[in-house]
């Protein structure tokens, strides 16, 4: 079938509608990694060693997904004391997805990231996820 990626293109049944024969494995990282590029390599290395296919993280812009009141309410963190200090803390930018990119590429895993807000869906697009 075209346009299916390459594990799903082995079916166990093409109708009432097609069910891929591989199942793939997922690592839920999302922000676990606390903000910490090296953090976010262990999980990656656990994560290939178990026999995942693939990691996923979550990107979102802060001021798009959350309040200012709720962004400036109080939070105790390591990174500060308020809401917003703490997501900023855990958020990713470029330079920690390049990173994640070429080492997942390097240590041979897919990775993707669910987007919460239409300006990380865009920032996920400069990626070959």
């Amino acid at each position: 079938m075209q346009g299916l990626p390459a594990f799903a293109t082995e079916l166990l049944q093409e109708s009432p509608w097609p069910v891929a024969h591989y199942v793939l494995i997922i690592a839920e990282i999302g922000i676990k990694h606390n903000g910490d590029v090296e953090i976010a390599k262990r999980l990656i290395d656990m994560a290939k060693q178990s026999g995942c296919d693939a990691v996923k993280f979550q990107k979102r812009t802060i001021d798009q997904v959350y309040t200012k009141e709720l962004l400036d309410s109080p939070r105790e963190s390591p990174w500060g004391t308020t809401q917003r200090a703490q997501k900023e803390g855990l958020e990713f930018g470029r330079a920690e997805y390049d990173e994640i990119d070429a080492y997942c590429r390097e240590v041979g895993i897919d990775w993707f990231a669910s987007a919460w807000d239409l300006e990380s869906q865009k920032f996920l697009s400069k990626y070959d996820l």
